[in-house]
């Protein structure tokens, strides 16, 4: 199949240590962290991982992230972080990690959400859940795939847009309090969905919904109400 990346299931069983090479800021409360994995073994797009903290009285924190850069050979990953009030993983990413600290990481996991690049992909994304549609974004534009994706993406304003400088015309985005003049605010709504789903390419959309618990429940009946068949939604959700 066009893209997929063949990935050991035992290789996803170890955890590796990954070191941060590189830190950029994606919002003022969203950064990307790219980390060196030597032993990946690949991943497809809309996959995660488990990352695991251990401070140095022994205490451990696990979190899953999902994988924001899409599947390569170059042994490092990205994922991109918010800043969570009371975050202990994510509070220790924003305020003390620096290039050259590691950390512990175990994937990559879950197939379901994944998208090998072999049908047309509708992603609806709000807030950090844009993070494995972008992987699924940059894994199309790698590969020169030419099935059809297109990417509806959620956020209160622009400077809560996370990667607003890499969109191109596959993206529409959906401001819901503030937006740039000329631009309508306000929730998603049928008038951005029915659009897409009038589309509707050779096979049909498989449609990737990912955000809170809210925005998925949300998302999901403005896909079915718009003529997308529910066992054609995958949902990731978080919250």
């Amino acid at each position: 199949m066009p893209g997929r990346i063949a990935v050991s299931e035992q290789a996803a069983a170890v955890w590796q240590t990954a070191t941060i090479t590189q830190v950029r800021r994606e919002t003022p409360h969203a950064a990307t962290f790219r980390l060196a994995v030597p032993g990946w073994a690949g991943h497809l797009p809309g996959q995660h991982l488990m990352l695991r903290l251990t401070a140095e009285d022994g205490y451990v924190a696990q979190r899953h992230y999902s994988i924001a850069s899409a599947p390569d050979d170059s042994g490092h990953i990205e994922l991109t972080l918010d800043h969570v009030e009371g975050g202990e993983v994510s509070g220790w990413f924003h305020t003390v990690a620096e290039p050259g600290d590691t950390v512990e990481v175990r994937g990559p996991l879950s197939g379901f959400f994944a998208w090998p690049g072999d049908r047309p992909a509708l992603l609806v994304g709000a807030g950090s859940g844009v993070v494995p549609l972008m992987s699924m974004v940059r894994h199309h534009r790698a590969r020169g795939l030419d099935v059809p994706l297109r990417l509806l993406v959620s956020a209160r304003g622009p400077e809560e847009l996370i990667y607003a400088r890499e969109y191109g015309a596959e993206t529409t985005p959906v401001f819901t309090r503030r937006a740039p003049e000329g631009v309508p605010v306000g929730r998603m709504a049928a008038a951005h969905v029915a659009p897409l789903l009038a589309e509707q390419p050779p096979g049909g959309w498989e449609a990737y919904v990912c955000g809170s618990n809210g925005f998925a429940e949300h998302a999901s009946r403005l896909l079915v109400a718009a003529g997308q068949p529910v066992h054609r939604i995958r949902i990731e959700r978080f919250g």
